[in-house]
């Protein structure tokens, strides 16, 4: 069989998959007639980065055809404004987010759950149980290996860019304007369990002699019971959440 060609540019961050495409068309060659995701994910940029695709000027969906001779243009999330009429490729985010971050991202799923976002972490988990439990809760898979973002029944997720834990936080608020649905301090960083208020009394035997002279306040995680009061940390957590969020998160 013969070998056609088609030409595929790749817009704004997706280009960070393939740093040859940045500014610059890509080559492709193939045979017979893979879908348009086929190639784009041959290379190297995951499905779930991409928001539209236009093929020789008109929207096209994943699964179209590619044809010699094709002219592909692939955007991500963040498309130019004027293409807001095209197909957009994504659904849309849930109203209440939440997350999967795989084993690489630990210090990053403990920072969400600050932040007051429903993170699941568990590194023992096999790639396939990552998608499973995405689709099974409709949780975005963070992750810095991109191959799983290629399973095809992956519904959202995103490749995380910096290994940098403070850059990490930033660019995934930024990426899933995340900073008007934050709620700081409102689960647990350790087990991602929802805290609750609890009185004084009830917990006095777990509180340090000194902490119970001068606080009142406390809350506890009814998962692992680990308990939390605004202590001598307090400056630099509420440092890190507005390092993330901005001055306004507090």
């Amino acid at each position: 069989m013969r070998e056609s060609f088609a030409t595929f540019t790749f817009a704004g961050t997706l280009a960070d998959f393939v740093p040859s495409a940045r500014g610059n068309p890509i080559r492709y060659g193939f045979r017979g007639s893979p879908a348009v995701k086929d190639a784009i994910e041959a290379l190297g940029v995951p499905h779930v980065e991409v928001n539209a695709i236009l093929v020789n000027g008109k929207a096209s969906t994943f699964d179209r055809p590619l044809q010699g001779g094709d002219q592909v243009w692939v955007h991500p999330h963040d498309a130019p404004p004027e293409c807001a009429s095209w197909l957009h490729l994504q659904p849309s985010l849930p109203e209440a987010i939440a997350f999967l971050a795989d084993v690489h991202l630990g210090r990053l799923a403990r920072t969400l759950r600050l932040l007051g976002f429903d993170t699941l972490h568990d590194g023992s988990l096999t790639d396939a149980a990552v998608v499973r439990i995405a689709r099974a809760e409709d949780r975005i898979v963070l992750t810095r290996d991109r191959q799983i973002l290629k399973h095809g029944n992956l519904l959202r997720g995103y490749w995380v860019r910096s290994t940098d834990p403070h850059t990490q936080i930033r660019e995934v608020v930024l990426r899933f304007d995340l900073a008007h649905r934050a709620r700081p301090f409102s689960r647990c960083s350790a087990c991602n369990g929802l805290l609750r208020h609890v009185a004084k009394e009830i917990v006095l035997d777990r509180i340090p002699p000194r902490t119970a002279l001068w606080r009142d306040e406390y809350v506890e995680c009814p998962s692992c019971l680990r308990l939390y009061w605004w202590g001598s940390h307090a400056e630099r957590l509420r440092h890190l959440v507005e390092s993330a969020l901005g001055p306004r998160a507090l």
